[in-house]
């Protein structure tokens, strides 16, 4: 059964790296036509982003303090995308940075949150990405200030890849919920077995 949910993590993880890599490409491909000077430094920001990536590829779980880089770099490329229709805050406290955390646990919520968040909007949005302790568990939290999930939104592939890590890692020890926000947008929250790194 171990060597059968090892293989599985394996699996949703190679899914999400490719999908990753295409938006980002995605994101350069444009600004090659708008500036290509921004377009080199993005592209140079893709290279570290992948090899940090490849980096921690066998690993199932790095601090928090290294996936909330990657998550800052990775806005930055998605900032030079959208220009002054982004902006972003991180809210996450020095003593919950050698928290543990699944790798790159960020990034799909962060995507969704441009994908139909912000990107929909016909003005600026605001992404917001949290972490808190909560007792015995990390409480992780993305939300932004869109349109809302429609009412028969079905869990696409990065939310679905999402919910099947976390269930792997932390069987009923974990909680991943997704929901309209009361302030409008949505909010995406994950509560994990808190876990310093060793």
């Amino acid at each position: 059964e171990a060597q059968l949910a090892d293989a599985r993590l394996q699996t949703l993880r190679a899914q999400l790296q490719p999908h990753f890599l295409f938006n980002a490409l995605n994101t350069i491909s444009v600004l090659m036509h708008e500036n290509v000077d921004s377009a080199d430094r993005i592209l140079l920001q893709l290279s570290a982003l992948l090899r940090r990536s490849l980096d921690s590829s066998e690993a199932d779980e790095v601090r928090l303090g290294e996936e909330i880089g990657f998550i800052e770099s990775y806005l930055e490329i998605e900032q030079a995308r959208f220009g002054g229709r982004l902006s972003y805050r991180v809210l996450v406290p020095d003593q919950v940075l050698e928290a543990r955390v699944p790798t790159l646990v960020l990034q799909p919520l962060v995507e969704n949150a441009l994908r139909h968040g912000i990107a929909a909007r016909a003005g600026p949005g605001h992404v917001e990405i949290k972490a808190e302790r909560h007792g015995e568990f990390l409480r992780l939290s993305v939300s932004d200030d869109g349109r809302g999930l429609p009412q028969a939104a079905t869990e696409r592939v990065g939310l679905a890849n999402t919910r099947a890590r976390l269930q792997l890692l932390y069987a009923d020890r974990q909680r991943f919920e997704v929901r309209n926000s009361d302030d409008g947008g949505v909010i995406a929250e994950i509560e994990l077995p808190w876990r310093n790194v060793p």
